[in-house]
């Protein structure tokens, strides 16, 4: 059964850092974009960040510089950095994956097939 499993989520003051991990199951993440994904209470899921199965990197206009995408392929999981972190990044966390050679990805829903569970990140002083 092919998964994808989000962890590393939490509770962190403004400004600090969380690492969130994405782990695959039941396939190898080598041929495949995995992206990552967010919602808020009340908002709508937007995207945040993804990486293509040939490693580029793409990233929303409000997380460049300070998020970071990887991915290790030895552990089939997929990283999403997070730095100085805001207010606004408290959501639930999702990462996303398709299968495809193709050298770019979307960081857009409909790209995505599968879906994680989520872990909650939670940004407050």
């Amino acid at each position: 059964q092919l998964q994808l499993v989000e962890s590393g989520g939490g509770l962190v003051q403004p400004g600090g850092s969380l690492r969130l991990s994405c782990v695959a199951s039941g396939f190898t993440l080598e041929n495949y974009a995995i992206g990552w994904f967010r919602q808020a209470p009340g908002k709508e899921r937007e995207g945040v960040s993804c990486i293509s199965s040939t490693n580029n990197t793409y990233y929303a206009d409000s997380v460049k510089g300070r998020f970071t995408i990887s991915r290790d392929n030895a552990k089939n999981t997929v990283y999403l950095q997070m730095n100085s972190l805001k207010s606004e990044a408290a959501a639930v966390y999702y990462c996303a994956g398709r299968r495809t050679v193709q050298p770019g990805c979307i960081i857009g829903r409909s790209f995505f097939i599968y879906w994680g569970q989520g872990t909650q990140v939670t940004v407050s002083s």
